[in-house]
């Protein structure tokens, strides 16, 4: 028996040494994966704190844009308002600027309604008609539809037409009320008659 003893303890040695180096082996690459985890580690580390000092970085440039986007959005309101605010105004000054110049021809009708004879009010309304063009024109206002004129669809309206050979083509022949533009904005269009 202690031959097979012997013989165990021979066959068992081997194996025990392989056992030995085998957990030595593991221990070495215990070790050696300890060291390579706290590579990772202090790699992670870094790049959390990397990481962590980007969202801070960013979080501060949102904040930042966010102010700037509220100030404009208020000042944008401001000039809204402020601009309907002088738009307003432009409208009333305007109409205020405009029944002024028509003031003197109200006073020269209420004058005008005093006179009785005939050659008074004739020259009273022949003045009137005469501070009604100097209004006009103080107001950029001027009047056209003339007898003998093209006829010009964008400023004439034709209501008759009238075929004649002693008037050339498209003129105009009668003026039944004169139109009045200021610039090239139409007040009221000419209403006439076109020959040919």
């Amino acid at each position: 028996m202690e031959e097979n003893k012997k013989t165990d303890e021979e066959i068992l040695e081997p194996q025990n040494a392989e056992a030995e180096s085998t957990e030595a082996e593991s221990a070495e690459e215990a070790t050696a994966d300890k060291g390579k985890d706290k590579k990772a580690d202090k790699k992670c580390k870094e790049a959390l704190a990397k990481s962590e000092e980007e969202c801070k970085r960013l979080t501060e440039a949102l904040a930042e844009e966010k102010d700037k986007y509220l100030r404009l959005a208020a000042e944008y309101d401001n000039y809204r308002r402020r601009s309907q605010k002088e738009k307003d105004g432009i409208y009333a000054d305007a109409v205020a600027d405009t029944v002024t110049e028509f003031l003197t021809l109200l006073d020269n009708l209420q004058r005008a309604s005093q006179f009785t004879e005939g050659d008074k009010v004739l020259e009273g309304l022949a003045l009137m008609e005469k501070d009604t063009e100097a209004v006009l024109s103080k107001l950029g206002i001027e009047k056209f539809g003339k007898k003998g004129d093209a006829f010009d669809a964008n400023w004439h309206n034709a209501v008759m037409h009238e075929e004649n050979d002693a008037y050339g083509e498209n003129e105009i022949v009668e003026v039944f009320q004169e139109g009045y533009r200021r610039g090239e904005k139409v007040i009221r269009f000419a209403v006439v008659k076109v020959a040919n």
